[in-house]
């Protein structure tokens, strides 16, 4: 055989060798491929029932092997061969409770993972991408308890996922109660970091509140996971809420922005912050104040009980605490509200700006204590609300000339000095409980006082009805010659001594009725 003939020959040797291999290469990589989805499959499944205790549902999933040629792959024996795996459908249940809504369902995720990580003991995935996922958290008495461990034992810690990059999000906060609407929570982004199964992991996120409607900024930390409760995980960080609209409550407007910080778990919150409302007004007057709250709350995320213990405000220049609850009590459909405000020195240019239309008509200083509530009926607020305390008004002056000019000339007359023009701008007292229930408000000891001049009334003002109805007396220094000028000081000197008893100089009973807009004074018989 020649030497041209032998190379020729070893040539083609070669050749059908090189072809077999490659062949052979590609039908190891097709096995390969094969063999890889199902068990990317089942060991996907067996993390998350592990992981979070839940039973597990896959509508799909796929794998996209490398952009290698498959001589590589198995050269490298699938090191650094990065496979992409995606999947549909994904829906957990916590186990036994299909008659609750799932505790995570995703609508599509993916993930790229080395070929070789699916043989080593401690699995690693770089990120985790997942878009249209959902978080339901059911009321605690709806959790079923779990075994201490979860089953597979503990192989979920050996899946280590570095980030979740999270897009169109949901958190939902199931009530107890089945026939009322669920609190959403819309989540446009959320990244998480350095997952594992026995540290927390730090989130940065994006989301809406329902209502008022703004946008949350939130970073912080959140987890481990707790399987048997998942109410009970741990959540932490801090917050920025802005631009949400308070109008679309009742009675109330403005635009709120907040910052804060807050600590718990999933199922209860302690959260401490301060909320700006730089335009807040009352809808019935629209009269904008600047309110400003420092607030420290206790909140059940899964049923909306909330303790404020206390909350700091500062309505324009006065400053008042607001202690109490708003909790739904066993077998009530609808929350109650109770609360206590303390109001030490207010400013009553300040609440009656926020309370009536155009200017304040009246300046001094409020301290006020009332209890507030606002059981679970049906109706308005207006119908509902319960009030009960005292309130003392000082430096009282009347900001519009025709009411003020009746009080300086009740205060001459009082003093004996009926012509005395120098008796002017004088400052009013007023004191009083009071009690609001089915829309009337019941006064007791309502006392009103100038310099020379006292009065004290008990009655109602039914706010329905728009009617007064109150008893009272009068009491003046002077006596009731001294309240007049001319022939008739003269001709009231006679009947001094029948008006002048119980200390005072003059002694009447009087009475108020009428309306709040036409209010009737006279005396009482």
């Amino acid at each position: 055989m020649t030497r041209r003939r032998k190379w020729w020959t070893l040539g083609i040797t070669l050749g059908v060798v090189l072809v077999a291999g490659l062949v052979t290469a590609f039908i190891s990589a097709s096995i390969l491929a094969r063999r890889f989805e199902p068990m990317a499959r089942e060991q996907a499944i067996r993390y998350l029932r592990d992981q979070f205790h839940c039973d597990v549902q896959l509508a799909a999933l796929h794998v996209h092997m490398p952009k290698l040629s498959a001589f590589s792959v198995l050269l490298r024996r699938q090191r650094g061969a990065k496979v992409r795996v995606d999947g549909d459908g994904l829906v957990m249940r916590l186990k036994g409770r299909d008659d609750l809504p799932p505790l995570f369902s995703m609508r599509h995720f993916y993930f790229a993972i080395d070929l070789r990580t699916l043989l080593e003991q401690r699995k690693v995935v770089d990120r985790v991408a997942i878009e249209g996922l959902e978080i339901n958290v059911p009321p605690k008495e709806d959790r079923p308890k779990a075994s201490a461990s979860p089953e597979g034992g503990g192989s979920a810690s050996k899946v280590a996922i570095e980030e979740v990059k999270v897009n169109d999000a949901t958190l939902v906060l199931v009530p107890r109660d089945k026939t009322r609407e669920p609190l959403r929570f819309q989540i446009a982004t959320l990244r998480l970091h350095a997952v594992g199964a026995t540290q927390p992991l730090k989130y940065d996120a994006t989301l809406t509140i329902p209502k008022p409607k703004g946008l949350v900024h939130s970073v912080g930390e959140f987890g481990p996971w707790v399987a048997d409760d998942p109410g009970d995980t741990p959540l932490n960080g801090s917050y920025t809420f802005s631009h949400a609209d308070l109008g679309v409550f009742n009675g109330i407007a403005g635009i709120l922005n907040s910052t804060g910080r807050f600590d718990g778990s999933l199922g209860a919150v302690h959260a401490i912050g301060e909320a700006d409302v730089p335009d807040f007004r009352l809808k019935m007057a629209g009269n904008p104040v600047p309110l400003v709250t420092h607030f420290d709350a206790l909140v059940d995320g899964t049923n909306g009980n909330t303790v404020l213990k206390p909350v700091r405000a500062r309505l324009g220049k006065t400053s008042f605490t607001t202690t109490g609850a708003v909790i739904r009590h066993e077998k009530q459909t609808r929350r109650s509200i109770d609360l206590k405000v303390i109001m030490p020195d207010g400013d009553m240019r300040d609440l009656l700006r926020l309370a009536t239309k155009g200017p304040s008509f009246m300046e001094g200083r409020l301290k006020l204590n009332s209890s507030i509530s606002i059981p679970p009926l049906t109706g308005t607020v207006k119908e509902k609300l319960l009030l009960d305390g005292t309130f003392a008004v000082s430096d009282a002056r009347f900001l519009k000339s025709s009411i003020q000019s009746q009080i300086d000339n009740l205060s001459r007359r009082g003093q004996g000095k009926p012509g005395n023009q120098e008796i002017d701008q004088v400052v009013s007292v007023m004191t009083g409980a009071f009690h609001l229930e089915n829309q009337v408000m019941t006064f007791r000891d309502l006392t009103f006082g100038v310099p020379g001049a006292a009065v004290d009334l008990n009655g109602n003002y039914d706010m329905g009805a728009d009617t007064l109805d109150f008893h009272g007396t009068l009491k003046l220094v002077a006596k009731v010659s001294q309240t007049v000028t001319g022939w008739k000081h003269w001709a009231l000197k006679p009947v001094d001594p029948f008006f002048a008893k119980n200390g005072a100089g003059t002694f009447l009973r009087i009475k108020v009725d009428g309306t709040s807009k036409q209010p009737k004074f006279g005396l009482d018989h």
